[in-house]
């Protein structure tokens, strides 16, 4: 297997695991709000999230910056926290271009808090390998492609649930933000980092 595909398949299964469940539900926070009909815009979301935490997991496993790993890790569930609370805020289904471009703003600084998380796992793996591009760029590619699959999942329940179902958009909505909100109050508290 060349390094390419070796760093893929791990960006793809760190994004599947389980483990990194508190990634998985700021994902489908960022995305529930939004009918099945603005795939290409949660897309471009998703990759503004990517582009973020793929700016700081390059600058950390280059080691131009140094994280406050506890910082980090009470970092990471409140950007989900704000997530959920801004689905629950927000009080109609109608799309709104202003709000949608702030999104992309937050999703792209929120992946640059997410992408620290994921730096001190690729310095693990990485050793003192004297090539970084190749592993930095395909294990990023991977955790695209993952969350990727996320969303098309997300979507799917979502469809089914909420257009086949008839359960209201609203309903779909205040469940998984709720969900998100419940999860990522207990992880702050856990990582409370003072």
């Amino acid at each position: 297997m060349s390094e390419f595909h070796l760093y893929l398949k791990l960006g793809i299964e760190h994004i599947a695991d389980f483990q990194s469940y508190d990634h998985i539900l700021f994902i489908i926070s960022l995305s529930v709000i939004y009918p099945i009909k603005y795939w290409k815009k949660i897309l471009i979301l998703i990759t503004a999230f990517t582009i973020g935490h793929s700016i700081t997991l390059a600058l950390a496993t280059l080691r131009l910056i140094t994280i406050n790993t506890r910082l980090v890790e009470f970092l990471i569930p409140l950007t989900i926290f704000i997530t959920a609370a801004g689905n629950l805020l927000q009080k109609s289904d109608n799309f709104n271009s202003k709000l949608h471009k702030f999104k992309y703003l937050a999703a792209l600084f929120f992946g640059l808090i997410h992408g620290m998380g994921f730096s001190n796992y690729l310095s693990s793996l990485l050793g003192r390998s004297e090539s970084l591009l190749t592993p930095l760029f395909s294990f990023n590619v991977g955790i695209e492609i993952g969350q990727i699959t996320i969303l098309l999942i997300i979507n799917a329940l979502s469809l089914l649930i909420v257009d086949v179902a008839g359960v209201k958009r609203r309903e779909w909505i205040l469940v998984w933000s709720g969900v998100a909100l419940g999860v990522s109050t207990i992880l702050m508290v856990d990582r409370f980092p003072w």
